[in-house]
């Protein structure tokens, strides 16, 4: 009897455990910033996966103008100016405190890498409005085949951090995988101040049995927390970029002299 009722409290807990989950944490992470209406408009970007098995949308309020903020989303990447979340799992060294201006060149195409060997391609680019990065399954074997391609053709051999290797067996690939990632800027307070929304599309097969579907919640929980401080991150950089510089102390000034007394 007392061990039925063990095991009866033990299922309650655990069924009230995944309804929190379900209806409380999820949806606290895949909305973080934004008002539900934020979260269900159309963004730049939402028809690169419009089969999505998950869509985040997160948001933050930057002061600082539209044109102070782009310039750190043109420089990310993996050595690049980094992502400006915790280096430790996505970087080798850490995310660049300046703007680059050897890295304000991107272009519809171009990969934004995220280890030596892959990366995002860019496929919109809105100068100070919106940039959307895509991956997907095909993409990504292109460029690992292309890499090691390279590598036996006697090329240089860029070797792929422990930090890196560590987040890649957390989730291996996926089949039929495929991800949209857009960053939109929106002007705010007659353009002195930005609203900085990203969202994710991600389209990947159901997770099958308790150990994917818990290792599916450890990596979006992952992925929230990495999101979450890359965005705070930019914010806090164009904020000190943005401000303006401290007011001139007046410089001291000899007092002038007296007249000469005029002779009586």
């Amino acid at each position: 009897m007392r061990v039925r009722t063990v095991l009866l409290a033990t299922g309650a807990a655990a069924v009230a455990a995944a309804a929190a989950y379900s209806f409380a944490i999820r949806p606290w992470w895949r909305t973080w910033g934004v008002e539900p209406d934020e979260a269900a408009g159309p963004l730049p970007g939402d028809d690169l996966v419009v089969d999505a098995t998950v869509v985040e949308t997160r948001g933050v309020d930057i002061a600082a103008a539209p044109d102070r903020v782009w310039p750190w989303l043109v420089q990310m990447g993996y050595d690049r100016a980094g992502w400006y979340s915790y280096d430790v799992v996505d970087m080798r060294g850490g995310s660049a405190d300046r703007i680059v201006p050897a890295l304000q060149e991107l272009a519809v195409g171009d990969r934004v890498p995220t280890s030596p060997d892959t990366g995002f391609v860019v496929k919109v680019l809105d100068p100070g409005r919106a940039l959307v990065l895509y991956s997907d399954e095909e993409q990504v074997a292109a460029q690992v085949a292309e890499a090691k391609a390279a590598k036996e053709a006697g090329g240089a051999v860029r070797e792929t951090p422990a930090n890196l290797k560590a987040a890649v067996a957390m989730m291996p690939p996926m089949p039929g995988f495929a991800a949209s990632w857009a960053f939109v800027l929106e002007p705010r307070d007659g353009g002195r101040a930005t609203r900085l929304v990203e969202r994710f599309r991600v389209r990947m097969p159901a997770p099958e049995g308790p150990a994917a579907t818990a290792l599916g919640t450890a990596f979006g929980l992952g992925v929230f927390a990495m999101t979450r401080r890359q965005l705070l991150g930019i914010r806090d950089r164009a904020e000190r970029a943005g401000a303006p510089e401290p007011a001139a102390e007046p410089a001291a000034t000899e007092p002038h002299p007296e007249p000469p007394a005029e002779p009586a």
